[in-house]
């Protein structure tokens, strides 16, 4: 028998929803275990959304088992970056857009505090100088 004789299907997708391809149901497992990391060492993680082979479709889907929880923080800085927390505590959904608005990278974050939202020392020396200048002029 040759290889021409065998038969080849290609599925464009995966069986079920349209437009799954079945590539975001493991990332659940791989949260769980960067969570249970966290726990025990404090290591945060991130998993590179961008970076994997997800169609429009895989990311809604995981954003919807995902779920909304109780924070959501929008910075401006050369765009804006939103990280929002998951109905998960612990897993931050993290999305930064360019100045035309449009996706430049999308994560998902395993840390209990996403580090982009941690005040850096200088800015906290100016701030405690601002507010030392707040004191002086009462």
């Amino acid at each position: 028998m040759t290889l021409d004789v065998i038969p080849i299907h290609v599925l464009t997708q995966a069986p079920g929803e349209p437009g799954l391809t079945g590539n975001a149901p493991p990332l659940l497992r791989e949260l769980a275990e960067q969570v249970s990391r966290l726990l025990k060492t404090g290591e945060p993680s991130a998993i590179d959304l961008s970076a994997l082979p997800l169609t429009p479709a895989d990311l809604d889907w995981l954003r919807e088992k995902l779920g909304s929880g109780e924070i959501s923080v929008t910075l401006q800085a050369n765009g804006e970056s939103t990280l929002n927390e998951t109905a998960c505590p612990g897993i931050w959904w993290v999305t930064h857009r360019n100045e035309q608005g449009a996706i430049a990278s999308q994560f998902i974050e395993v840390t209990f505090v996403p580090e982009l939202v941690k005040a850096h020392p200088q800015d906290v020396e100016i701030g405690r100088e601002q507010l030392e200048l707040m004191i002086s002029d009462l």
